[in-house]
């Protein structure tokens, strides 16, 4: 092992901010590769995803989180406790705001409190930059930052100037995880990200936010494919029968483009069955909340 820099910095960077204002998109752009999720519905990340960063010097450990909302039931008070712990653990928060919004999101504002933040404004690919400043303004009456940088996690724009920024804020210290690790969720928390991912993008309405995955078997094989068994859950008889589809065929899109994405993830080919089954009024229930790892 070579020896560490005593420049060395290491430290927790935390996303925050309403749903959809591109927080898992960021984190994507910054890694190089994808662990977020992302599809265009509010509310599609429901964990809060850990993704490291190393370089020579530094290791950052970006950490995803849900949007954040009022809760409405179990599911979403659990989100919002993940979202709470991440602030709590975080060196450092990128508060996110969307460019395209013209009021100031004082839920997330009340959240962060007076932690050491950075305001990313995000989507200036949608608008020019002189209209986001009445914005900028809002959010500086409210508080202080550390930083304030216009951005487009989709396009890239500024996503250097604001890594920079991050790099200067994270503490001196060695690195917290081997320098060649990427995550430290399993392959198998991924695997059910990207077959949910899939049922968002298929579906529409409450449908996506009435489901989870579960991995029923995860069979790793030396010769031919690994083996994947996955339940969606659902609520009620009726979204698992649109779940399905006329003769399968509705669940077997789901399973061709998630298995696809898995391949590509797992750099591997995998054998996907997926069934559906009905766990009425899980969101609520915490037994099944926490054995769908919520």
């Amino acid at each position: 092992m070579e020896p560490i820099s005593p420049d060395h910095r290491s430290g927790y960077v935390a996303f925050v901010g309403k749903p959809n204002v591109g927080k898992s998109t960021l984190m994507n752009a910054l890694l190089g590769r994808k662990l977020s999720i992302v599809t265009p519905k509010a509310q599609t990340t429901r964990h809060r995803i850990l993704g490291i960063l190393s370089e020579e010097d530094e290791q950052i450990i970006f950490l995803d989180t849900p949007g954040i909302i009022k809760p409405r039931y179990k599911l979403q008070e659990t989100m919002m406790n993940s979202v709470g712990g991440a602030i709590t653990d975080a060196d450092l928060i990128v508060f996110m705001v969307d460019a395209t919004r013209d009021k100031a999101d004082e839920l997330s504002l009340e959240q962060i409190g007076n932690r050491p933040a950075i305001l990313a404004i995000n989507k200036m690919d949608q608008i020019k930059q002189e209209e986001a400043l009445p914005l900028v303004e809002t959010y500086m009456a409210h508080r202080a930052f550390e930083e304030i940088v216009p951005i487009s996690a989709l396009t890239g724009f500024n996503l250097d100037v604001l890594l920079e920024e991050i790099k200067k804020r994270v503490p001196l210290g060695p690195p917290f995880y081997p320098k060649d690790m990427i995550s430290e969720h399993p392959e198998r928390f991924f695997v059910t990200e990207i077959i949910r991912e899939k049922v968002f993008e298929q579906y529409w309405q409450e449908i996506p936010y009435s489901t989870t995955v579960n991995i029923v078997t995860y069979e790793e094989r030396e010769d031919g494919k690994d083996l994947i068994d996955a339940e969606i859950v659902v609520e009620r008889d009726s979204q698992k029968g649109i779940l399905i589809g006329k003769g399968g065929s509705a669940l077997k899109k789901v399973g061709t483009a998630a298995r696809k994405d898995i391949e590509e993830f797992l750099g591997k080919p995998v054998f996907l069955k997926l069934f559906v089954k009905v766990r009425g009024d899980w969101r609520n229930r915490d037994t099944l909340l926490r054995s769908y790892g919520y």
